[in-house]
């Protein structure tokens, strides 16, 4: 899926508005639903919480979608109704169509199958929070004053020849697409570019970062006593007496060891993240097959369920506290946690945020989770987070995983201590502690263009040095 250059305002109009083709209606009505379901979900999304015009939703999200849903994309029509801010795409002559409505604060929620909009109640809006641009003007990383810092002529000149090549795809994966580059070190920004319609305030999809922003939402929880992860995790359909289910942690399924079954690599979620279903019917149901702490298996229902446990326990704060305990604190403000349509949080994958957020959470990271002087996470957490524990991926794929962080070294060309947040289509943000170093890379990269994400980290870290 290389870029195709810039669209022709003809042509995106075309592929917002184009009948049901030969092609899409030979498809089975499942498939068409998620084709649908997708468009739906980052046209609203894209538009209403990014801001972005939908020339450069086609060209970012559509062209080079999921491999199976890419072809029937184009013969789906799109209505976008930007008083309402809903959109609503066709799914075949004879199936319902599939609607996406923005609620304030929540993001973009799709409606089940079949479900029509103002039928199907809506999670409540989150109301209140800072003023933006108080909070912009404050000082970084809190806010975005003085956020920058000048760099010594030759580091300068040799980080701006990484940042170009990072920019353009090339060098570090042909065919990817670059939409923010950003370079903190000491705790300042020394290099920050965007491309692809996304500024420093656009929020992107971060796909499975979220799992990444899911530890740290249950470390925060820890430090404030209401959760234990090395203790059972509380997941309502695992309630009943007797069900094997109820010994998992919250820390194994941080870690990817559940044992769960899983449908497929990663655990197929498509029906929630595209089919308009809810987490307690898809994550919920997944059985046991491994004793847990016996095998890793990425999962994104492993992420889910520790989030539902946390949620459970949470009780009436849950709608709220990952804003008034963790985003907003941090200076998040631009970042959107999306969920299904009976208000339960996709955080393996539906938080939209800004490169610049996303750095502020690698720091918190990077400063042993203490934020103004204050530890927002228990100490030791991030050591934790950050140490293997049990089961591990693959030897050949040269990396760990903590809790719910990917864990990197010399043998991904980085220094040891390495670690990094990683998610779907090029979204990364990559933490190395010897050199006080944060690198953020967002993108839209289609399948088979992955963009080479510690190799770029370690041309960085070579020209800082």
């Amino acid at each position: 899926m290389p870029y195709a250059g810039r669209v022709h305002l003809l042509a995106a109009l075309l592929l917002l508005a184009a009948p049901a083709t030969a092609q899409s209606a030979a498809a089975d009505a499942r498939t068409l639903a998620l084709a649908a379901g997708w468009k739906a979900s980052f046209l609203c999304s894209d538009i209403f919480v990014g801001g972005m015009d939908e020339k450069s939703v086609i060209s970012n999200e559509l062209e080079d979608a999921q491999t199976n849903l890419q072809p029937l994309l184009a013969g789906l029509e799109a209505k976008i109704d930007r008083a309402a801010r809903r959109v609503e795409v066709s799914a075949g002559p004879d199936a319902p169509a599939r609607v996406a409505q923005y609620v304030q604060g929540r993001g973009c929620v799709q409606l089940p199958i079949g479900g029509k909009a103002g039928q199907v109640p809506m999670p409540a809006e989150l109301i209140g929070g800072p003023d933006r641009k108080a909070m912009d003007a404050r000082p970084w990383p809190q806010g975005d004053s003085m956020a920058t810092a000048s760099l010594p002529a030759a580091r300068k000149k040799a980080l701006e020849a990484v940042m170009a090549d990072g920019l353009t795809g090339d060098r570090f994966g042909k065919g990817s697409r670059t939409s923010a580059l950003l370079v903190v070190q000491d705790g300042k920004i020394v290099a920050e570019r965007y491309a692809r319609g996304v500024g420093v305030h656009t929020p992107q999809r971060t796909f499975s970062v979220a799992k990444s922003l899911s530890s740290a939402l249950i470390g925060r929880a820890a430090a404030l006593g209401v959760i234990d992860p090395m203790k059972p995790a509380h997941v309502p359909e695992w309630e009943t007496p007797g069900d094997p289910r109820a010994a998992i942690t919250i820390d194994q399924l941080l870690r990817m060891q559940s044992g769960l079954w899983t449908n497929g690599p990663g655990s197929r979620t498509d029906a929630l993240y595209y089919g308009g279903a809810t987490v307690p019917e898809t994550a919920g149901t997944a059985p046991v097959e491994v004793p847990p702490a016996t095998r890793f298996t990425y999962a994104n229902n492993d992420t889910l369920l520790a989030v539902r446990a946390l949620n459970f326990d949470l009780g009436e704060a849950a709608p709220t506290f990952a804003y008034t305990h963790l985003l907003w604190p941090l200076g998040m403000t631009r970042t959107t946690i999306e969920g299904d349509w009976q208000g339960n949080p996709i955080l393996s994958s539906q938080v939209w945020m800004t490169a610049r957020d996303m750095a502020r959470l690698a720091l918190l990271h990077l400063n042993d989770g203490q934020w103004g002087g204050q530890q927002l996470l228990p100490e030791g957490w991030v050591k934790d987070a950050t140490t293997p524990l049990g089961p591990q991926p693959p030897a050949e794929r040269g990396q760990g995983y903590g809790r719910a962080i990917w864990l990197l070294g010399p043998a991904s060309g980085l220094p040891e201590g390495s670690y990094g947040f990683f998610g779907n289509r090029g979204q990364y943000a990559i933490i190395v502690p010897s050199q006080r170093l944060v690198v953020v890379r967002r993108g839209f990269d289609g399948p088979g263009k992955e963009f080479q994400i510690t190799d770029f980290a370690r041309d960085v870290a070579a020209a800082l040095k």
